[in-house]
């Protein structure tokens, strides 16, 4: 076995943070550029003409093209092909789909032989809709890719390290775009008369800087790349066993953890993503407020889980018990949607929501800081990036439908008690799915319970579970 003779660039603190650092910034821009348009919709349904059907039409655009497929092949580009590329090619997605959409709401458009056409087909949508919607398409297919990629780089340079850390940090920050462009997208439109186009903009010269900072970053994992290849920690041509092929599929698809995995991963994001779009109007009607008063008090929720998932990250890496944490995840979720359901209307108190609000913040902490880092941990790394992407495409099947299934749900019974239930039902599969990741860790001895960061004295740990 070869020694290393050298340390890699890994090995430095400061060449594994910068890149963390350099793709961080890449998803801090993606999450700012999603949510541009969320603060100034009554601004674009005035100036644009679209109604409300129309901007939840264009918001779900994004998802399309990745529950269709592109998932899947984006996996299969990124074990193929690396992350440099896919890293790259994810990153110019986002900047085309994103200079569509400021072309979509720009004044001009309206005016061209273009938009003319589009206005004549399908007119429930005016044409800047139609045209920023395949904007979004295309983003959305990098921005989901990008997520991907980012999290196999993060495996990658962090192996053996702070990778949970990480991963926690990287997902912090990414969630920190979410809050910074809900209070500069309007300052930019007030500044520029009440325009949609500045804020655009702005987001979108945002991931031109992320598009450069992957460039950047190519360069650092090339180098890194010879270190390995020059210390026999990898080949500069892979053999037909470490070459990737798409045949490799199959071995994500029967493989029993991998889809332990996905489920509890779609269950459990099913039960928190589109429970954030109601809460503010649950909290407005249970509690009888208005709906900005809800909306700042269920704030709280993703700042807390933005605060807290680097530091559970740090508890992985240096304790371990990542396949408890699931459990325990889970199980406080389906508490806290039990308790919006039959506690909180039976007692109508803003601070008891607050604390079932910061719960549930604590849970959403939990699930995410113990979830990414264990994947390289069951899947090899030849097809990790397929297996990111296939956990990405089945959390977005669930994502499309949940919504449509609550809104459903509380137009027919008229309140919010059995979508609470549903919530909560997802919880329990998804505590019964990570019962079922536990017993199947202890079979297989994966390390799901391990610390990430290995003492150089550590040869081959036996888990304590």
């Amino acid at each position: 076995m070869s020694e290393k003779v050298q340390k890699l660039m890994n090995d430095n603190p400061v060449a594994r943070w910068s890149v963390l650092i350099l793709v961080a910034l890449m998803m801090f821009f993606a999450y700012m550029f999603v949510d541009v348009m969320s603060p100034l919709k009554s601004l674009v349904e005035s100036n644009l003409g679209w109604s409300s059907s129309v901007f939840g039409k264009y918001a779900a655009s994004e998802y399309i093209l990745t529950v269709c497929g592109f998932l899947i092949i984006a996996g299969i580009i990124l074990d193929k092909l690396g992350v440099r590329f896919s890293g790259i090619l994810s990153a110019g997605l986002m900047v085309f789909g994103a200079g569509i959409k400021f072309i979509a709401v720009s004044d001009w458009f309206q005016t061209t032989a273009f938009a003319g056409w589009l206005n004549g087909w399908w007119v429930e949508m005016p044409a800047s809709a139609k045209l920023a919607a395949l904007g979004f398409m295309i983003f959305g297919c990098g921005c989901e890719m990008e997520g991907t990629n980012v999290s196999k780089i993060l495996a990658k340079w962090f192996k053996g390290k702070e990778m949970a850390l990480a991963m926690g940090l990287e997902m912090a920050i990414a969630r920190l775009g979410v809050f910074a462009v809900m209070w500069i997208s309007p300052l930019i439109s007030s500044k520029f008369g009440g325009s949609v186009m500045a804020p655009m903009g702005f987001c979108g010269a945002l991931l031109c800087i992320g598009l450069i900072n992957f460039i950047i970053f190519a360069f650092m994992d090339t180098k890194f790349d010879k270190q390995l290849v020059a210390a026999g920690m990898a080949t500069e041509e892979k053999s037909p066993e470490d070459e990737f092929h798409v045949s490799d599929l199959g071995a994500i698809f029967k493989s029993k953890m991998f889809w332990i995995v996905a489920l509890l991963c779609v269950l459990y994001y099913s039960a928190i993503f589109p429970f954030q779009r109601y809460a503010p109007n649950f909290l407005e009607e249970t509690l009888g407020i208005d709906l900005d008063s809800a909306a700042r008090l269920f704030s709280v929720f993703p700042i807390l889980a933005m605060a807290l998932t680097p530091l559970l990250g740090i508890f992985l890496d240096r304790v371990g018990k990542g396949a408890s944490m699931l459990m325990l995840g889970a199980v406080i979720m389906i508490v806290c949607h039990l308790s919006f359901a039959f506690l909180l209307p039976i007692f109508p108190s803003k601070t008891l929501a607050l604390i079932l609000i910061v719960t549930l913040g604590v849970s959403f902490s939990l699930v995410p800081a113990a979830l990414w880092p264990s994947v390289p941990k069951i899947i090899d790394e030849k097809i990790l990036g397929s297996a990111y992407c296939l956990i990405f495409w089945v959390q977005n099947i669930g994502l499309c439908l949940v919504p449509a299934l609550i809104g459903s749900l509380r137009e027919s019974t008229g309140g919010y008690t059995i979508p609470m239930i549903v919530f909560s039902s997802f919880g329990v599969l998804a505590f019964l799915f990570s019962i079922a990741l536990k017993i199947e860790n202890r079979k297989k001895n994966y390390g799901l319970e391990l610390p990430n960061i290995k003492k150089e004295e550590e040869t081959t740990p036996s888990e304590n579970q």
